[in-house]
């Protein structure tokens, strides 16, 4: 039986420098990994069976198979690897405390920066649901998640309340932004249960840039956090809570008005002159009652951006819950908590999920843009069975695109046949709308046949 760092191709590579997250790799370079673990200073000094490269890419696969335990995740990549390479020998991979051991000294600090460097919108020109106008559409938001529980989690993350005591599991908190169009959750940053949203928007924020345009939902407002945002360059489209006063100084013509917000006031303090907004008020009707809406934008001119669809635009923001939808249940699980039992490889955990949601949202965006097709109309559980399922067999295929012409090549025509497999999957909506249409041309032929039955 032969360890992992002692298997070595026909080319004197060893099995352990292979080994990768398939076509995933395409998002997440080999290359880059190496960089980040140089930098953070945690490269091995040692060859090891599980090398720190190894471990990122491991990290990132356990986001892709929640349902299975990390010992059986490293041997579907090294098995993998053994059945393509023909390998006559079994492959012993390490066990539940070399894995445990190998992701402590790799530590959060290379993951997460690796999150912050490579996790970036995606989107382009041809990217469809993805630009209002000029502006690339994000949404900022936050969620928590349930962590095991210990008195090392309960001291460093906190327990929320419940109605009679507390509940029963620590949780981390993570608020970040969204791109709307593609579901890419960028610019995450990850604290304790007690540390509120808006506070976590302070810096989540830095990460908009000229040409967005920043969704929000009423919770997030307050002049600082506007005006730190605002400062950006980004265009900013917020609900606001109806106590908040703006005052009316002059009415538009597509019934939107221009108001001016304040800081906090302080005692004897001059107001100032604030900040001008415009200001777009609607009611929406819900199973008969009606919900007034307030939001306040940075785009003044009634032209470039009309009061209704900017109305319309606001219900963008929802994208943001499908995103979390995406990696909170169809990737870690519903109703289960994080597998890590310590607060760094909980923090490691949660950007190996938050990479594997990229690299998968990455495939689903080149796929649709090959296929000339909205990302949102490709399923995510479709893409997510498809890697699944080709991990093994990817697993060879180096990262780095090294070797000769024919690996070169067979590479490209798997990646090309991986996309079309993924843009092959509708999503629920599309899949529910076009089994409906096609029981309805059913229909319509089986009148039409019968019609023509009795005129005969």
């Amino acid at each position: 039986m032969a360890r992992t760092s002692s298997l070595r191709t026909g080319k004197g590579i060893r099995l352990t420098d292979l080994i990768n997250i398939g076509v995933l790799t395409k998002c997440v370079p080999l290359e880059r990994v190496r960089q980040v673990l140089k930098e953070t200073g945690r490269e091995s000094q040692r060859q090891r069976d599980l090398p720190a490269h190894v471990m990122i890419y491991h990290v990132i696969a356990l986001g892709l198979h929640r349902d299975v335990c990390a010992e059986e995740v490293l041997r579907l990549l090294v098995e993998g690897l053994r059945r393509l390479l023909r390998l006559r020998v079994k492959v012993e991979t390490a066990g539940r405390s070399g894995i445990s051991q190998a992701r402590t000294r790799l530590g959060v600090e290379p993951l997460k920066r690796l999150y912050e460097e490579t996790v970036q919108p995606v989107a382009t020109a041809r990217t469809q649901g993805a630009f209002y106008r000029k502006w690339l559409m994000v949404a900022v938001d936050g969620t928590t998640l349930e962590v095991p529980d210990s008195e090392a989690n309960r001291e460093a993350f906190g327990m929320p309340h419940a109605g009679k005591g507390q509940s029963a599991y620590p949780r981390v908190r993570i608020t970040g932004l969204v791109e709307t169009g593609t579901h890419v959750f960028f610019g995450a940053e990850i604290a304790p249960y007690g540390t509120g949203e808006v506070t976590m928007a302070r810096e989540v924020l830095k990460h908009l840039k000229p040409g967005m345009l920043c969704l929000a939902d009423r919770y997030f407002y307050g002049f600082e956090l506007w005006q730190q945002a605002r400062s950006t360059g980004a265009e900013l489209v917020w609900r606001v809570r109806a106590k908040i006063r703006l005052p009316c100084e002059k009415v538009l013509k597509d019934g939107s008005y221009l108001s001016r917000i304040y800081p906090p006031r302080r005692k004897g303090a001059a107001r100032g002159e604030g900040m001008v907004v415009r200001v777009i008020e609607y009611c929406v009707t819900h199973d008969g009652k009606q919900e007034a809406y307030r939001l306040i934008t940075t785009i003044l001119d009634p032209d470039a951006a009309p009061a209704l669809e900017l109305a319309q635009l606001y219900l963008e923001r929802w994208e943001f819950e499908t995103a979390l939808d995406e990696w909170k249940t169809h990737l870690r699980g519903a109703r289960t908590v994080l597998r890590s039992q310590t607060p760094e490889l909980i923090r490691q955990e949660c950007y190996g999920l938050l990479l594997a949601h990229f690299a998968l949202r990455g495939v689903m965006h080149e796929a649709a843009l090959r296929g000339g097709r909205d990302p949102d109309r490709l399923s995510f559980t479709h893409t997510v069975h498809v890697v699944r399922r080709s991990l093994p067999r990817f697993a060879a295929l180096s990262p780095r695109g090294s070797g000769d012409s024919s690996t070169s090549s067979c590479s490209t025509r798997s990646w090309k046949r991986f996309c079309r497999r993924a843009a092959s999957g509708r999503s629920s909506a599309e899949s529910s709308a076009n089994r409906a249409s096609t029981r309805s041309v059913g229909a319509k032929r089986s009148a039409g046949t019968s019609s023509r039955r009795r005129s005969s």
